[in-house]
């Protein structure tokens, strides 16, 4: 183990479904005190509440306690490695009580805190009458009868004061990913609460390991490299010192990388405002974070500053709003594109004169989307001579039958449509509903976690915070060298780049192969070349922030992803891909410069 003035934290899940190759891979290692797991999104917890619904015992992960934490049980005691998890989901009670039986099953006396107090569920009449409005586009609160969760987001705190009172393996709802590291830290190094760059400088540790493996090489822009390796990839480890210094590992002997360049993309992954990263401990500003590669594998993180916690703590609904429906299909021949469009349109324009015969209202929205074509980078980039593609058709309706019908339109339209359809024969799909997210903020006097340990529920009230006023834009924007002579280059000759979501929002962001690199950049992706490249997406508006400290910059687009997350009927509602399309953008370098990145 470590000592007192540092400690090593493995993150070893990213979301719900997440391999289970972490924890052995961290226990063989050894040398841990804490290893973090994160299952959870917004989304995620609307499908932990329908399982809950159907069954009180469900609405948890259970590849958790099942996969994960049974077979390792004993190594875990063995080592005095503590876990902290927030698998708990909709129902942590449930989770706790099963992680409690497979204790017992193995003859062993781990001891399991409980962090309740993020649902909300039991006061959706009371907000609603509150007239909460949705933080981002100003909506009113969705109907009571259509919710299917409500979950504030809460802090490190409640995990620290269980690991004080003996915990071993400490579950919760929903709290911020980050929460999960900040805790261990707030408890082993007894940090004042308002130490506010010490927070800040956990909190970034958090959220660089909390996707696990997209920090050691996984979604990398550079990733033809590690290909061979991907298979043993090593998950992050953060060795944070009590002065806040952070420096990101993997275990020895496994794939991946941990470089500069996959500690900047995971840092700049769904930040949002780099200067007002906000979380229920502190408002975090990574604006002058920079990094070195100290030794093969460890890239040491510093600059992080921290200002005071908000008053306030995000909520998020997630609510049932009709139902969608649809299905890809693969086309393969002579002008490919236009045969798939062909038979989508076909099959839409024969599901909607059927609603129309049965007196049924028209879909509420419909997609055809086809991919392969080129027309993912717009319509100026669309190859129509492509030979083979891959077309979605998707639609939304009030009615799950309704919504079903595109389905039985498509696949009873197979003999009469174009032909070179193909595709991986199986069940026909079924209509799902659709969710949405609706977040708003809460006074954090309104909200009480409570920690369940030895028999006791203990609350934790959380105090009032402070007023959140920060810039709207990051540090100084660079300016150009007058009169160089330059050159286009692909900016994925230049700069890594990695792409997420925001709810409705998505995130890019861009990170220099060189310092020198980062005002040409900046000019390259101003708004105007933004707005053309994503304009076949983009509906909102375009932030832009510079980041001096890595010379990075991120990239908020709104109203972008068709609704986001299962709301959405896009082939990529979670912006992933985003960063690729941008990558392809000619950025103008000095002549002399480019020589290195061509």
């Amino acid at each position: 183990m470590s000592d007192k003035g540092m400690i090593r934290i493995g993150g070893a899940s990213g979301f719900w479904g997440e391999s289970e190759m972490a924890l052995p891979q961290f226990l063989k290692a050894g040398g841990l005190d804490y290893i973090v797991f994160d299952y959870l999104a917004e989304i995620t917890l609307s499908v932990m509440a329908r399982a809950r619904a159907k069954d009180p015992s469900k609405g948890y992960a259970p590849d958790f306690v099942d996969l994960v934490l049974k077979p390792n049980l004993s190594e875990i005691a063995r080592q005095g490695v503590k876990i902290i998890s927030n698998a708990g989901g909709m129902n942590p009670q449930a989770c706790a009580q099963a992680v409690e039986a497979a204790i017992a099953e193995a003859g062993l006396e781990l001891k399991v805190a409980l962090v309740t107090g993020d649902d909300l569920m039991d006061r959706a009449g009371e907000l609603a009458a509150d007239g909460h409005a949705e933080m981002f586009t100003g909506a009113g609160f969705p109907d009571p009868e259509k919710i299917a969760s409500i979950n504030a987001y809460l802090g490190a705190a409640p995990i620290a004061e269980a690991l004080r009172r003996g915990a071993d393996i400490v579950i919760t709802g929903r709290g911020v990913d980050s929460a999960v590291t900040l805790g261990a830290c707030l408890h082993h190094f007894g940090w004042d609460l308002e130490d506010w760059d010490r927070l800040a400088a956990a909190s970034l540790a958090g959220h660089i390991i909390e996707c696990g493996p997209q920090a050691t090489g996984g979604n990398f822009t550079d990733w033809a490299g590690l290909a061979e390796t991907l298979i043993d990839i090593g998950y992050p480890i953060a060795e944070i010192s009590e002065d806040g210094g952070v420096v990101i590992t993997k275990p020895d002997a496994t794939g991946g990388v941990v470089s500069v360049a996959t500690v900047g993309e995971q840092i700049l992954y769904e930040i949002g405002n780099p200067q007002a990263y906000i979380l229920p401990d502190v408002v975090c500003d990574f604006t002058q974070v920079a990094l070195a590669e100290v030794a093969p594998d460890r890239v040491s993180v510093v600059g992080a500053k921290g200002r005071p916690a908000p008053e306030t703590l995000k909520v998020s609904v997630t609510f049932m709003d009709g139902w969608r429906a649809g299905s890809t299909f693969l086309y393969v021949g002579e002008e490919a594109p236009r045969m798939a469009r062909c038979f989508a349109e076909t099959a839409l324009a024969r599901a909607q004169r059927k609603l129309k015969s049965f007196g049924a209202p028209d879909y509420t929205e419909t997609l055809i989307e086809v991919v392969g074509d080129g027309s993912a980078f717009g319509e100026a980039h669309v190859r129509p001579d492509a030979k083979d593609v891959a077309v979605k058709l998707a639609v939304k309706h009030a009615d799950p039958m309704a919504a079903g019908l595109i389905l039985r339109e498509a696949i009873g339209l197979a003999l009469a449509a174009p032909p070179g359809l193909s595709g991986f024969s199986g069940n026909r799909p079924k209509p799902s509903p659709v969710v949405r997210l609706f977040s708003f903020l809460i006074p954090k006097n309104q909200v009480t976690p409570v920690l369940h340990f030895d028999g006791e529920q203990i609350e934790l009230p959380m105090g009032n915070g402070a007023a959140v006023c920060a810039p709207e834009k990051g540090g100084d924007e660079p300016s150009l060298p007058v009169g160089a002579a330059t050159v286009s280059l692909p900016l994925h000759k230049l700069a890594w780049g990695r792409s997420g979501d925001k709810g409705d929002k998505a995130n890019i962001g861009v990170l220099p192969r060189s310092p020198e690199l980062a005002p040409w950049i900046w000019a390259a992706l101003d708004e105007q070349t933004l707005r053309a490249r994503f304009g076949h997406y983009l509906q909102g508006g375009i932030d832009r922030y510079f980041m001096p400290g890595m010379g990075a910059m991120n990239i908020l687009l709104h109203d972008v992803l068709g609704g986001g997350g299962v709301a959405s009927l896009r082939n990529d509602p979670q912006g992933k891909a985003y960063a690729q399309i941008l990558l392809q953008t000619p950025v103008a370098v000095p002549s002399d410069l480019a020589e290195a990145f061509k």
